[in-house]
């Protein structure tokens, strides 16, 4: 931040864009399951709640003008399927989950991708402050 702080002109402005991984949404069956398989995959992420600090970064930056919007993009077509299989793989590898739950979970996702109630929401979080 010091360094965009620096090279930024005086009212000039940044825009930081990110997601927030650990408030993924998924539905599901299992809310407890499908907590623990966001929560997984968001902790293999080294800043996997980057979106939601962003405020406070612009803010410990020097900038002024902070504003911040949350723009959630919402998946529910059955070719977004791979979005929930990436998090149950993820979640498996790590340990979080065996592999009978991460089938099981995936199993459900598939039946309501055929059914066409499949449905994936991920928070964007859009921060921009004045140099």
């Amino acid at each position: 931040m010091a360094e965009a702080r620096r090279v930024l002109c005086p009212g000039g402005r940044i825009v930081l864009v990110g997601q927030d991984w650990d408030a993924v949404m998924v539905d599901s069956d299992d809310a407890e399951l499908t907590r623990t398989i966001v929560h997984a995959r968001a902790g293999l992420l080294g800043t996997p709640r980057a979106g939601r600090q962003y405020r406070n970064l612009l803010l410990d930056g020097g900038f002024s003008d902070v504003t911040v919007e949350v723009h959630t993009s919402v998946f529910t077509d059955p070719a977004t399927l791979p979005l929930a299989t990436m998090l149950a793989e993820r979640a498996c590898t790590s340990g979080a989950v065996g592999r009978d739950q991460a089938d099981e979970w995936l199993a459900e996702q598939r039946r309501r991708a055929e059914a066409d109630r499949f449905l994936v929401a991920i928070p964007f979080f859009v921060a921009a402050a004045s140099a």
